[in-house]
C-alpha cells in the first residue's frame, strides 16, 4: 500500500513538473517577462520577476494540493484574486501581441484610432462577464 502511494505521488509530482516547465517555457517563449520589464523601466530586475514567476507557479501549486484557510480573510482573497487578474490580463496582451492579433483586428474593422477604446471595452467586458459568471451564477458559476 505505501509503494503504491509513493509511486502514484511521484508520477503526480514528475506531471506536475512536465506541465510547469511547459507553462514556465510558454512564458518565457511569448516573451510576457522582457515585455513586463521593458514596460516597467525594470529591465535590470528581470531576474526578479523570473524567480517571482516560479515561486508563484510552486504556491500556486501547493496551494491547489493543499488547500488552506488564508489569514487574510476577505481582504487578502480579494487582493489575491485582483493579483491573478492583473497576471492573466498581462498573459493575454502579450500573447495577442506576439500574435500581433489587435493589428490584424484593427485593420479588418478598418480602424485607424480607438486602439484604446477597444482594449478597454474587452476588459470591460471580461470584467461583466466573471462578476456574472461568480456572482450570479450565470453560465454555471457561482453560490449554490
Amino acid at each position: 500500500m505505501f509503494w503504491e502511494k509513493f509511486l502514484l505521488g511521484l508520477g503526480g509530482l514528475a506531471a506536475g513538473a512536465v506541465t510547469a516547465a511547459g507553462v514556465f517555457a510558454f512564458i518565457t517563449a511569448i516573451g510576457l517577462v522582457q515585455r513586463l520589464a521593458a514596460k516597467t523601466g525594470t529591465a535590470h530586475r528581470i531576474s526578479w520577476y523570473e524567480d517571482c514567476f516560479v515561486l508563484g507557479g510552486t504556491w500556486g501549486n501547493l496551494i491547489s494540493l493543499y488547500p488552506s484557510p488564508l489569514p487574510g480573510g476577505t481582504a487578502l482573497c480579494a487582493v489575491l484574486g485582483l493579483s491573478y487578474g492583473v497576471f492573466v490580463g498581462c498573459l493575454i496582451m502579450s500573447l495577442a501581441e506576439t500574435l500581433d492579433a489587435f493589428p490584424v483586428l484593427c485593420r479588418r474593422l478598418r480602424l485607424s484610432r480607438g486602439m484604446g477604446l477597444l482594449v478597454l471595452s474587452l476588459a470591460l467586458g471580461k470584467c461583466l462577464g466573471s462578476a456574472a459568471y461568480f456572482f450570479w451564477g450565470i453560465g454555471g458559476g457561482g453560490p449554490a
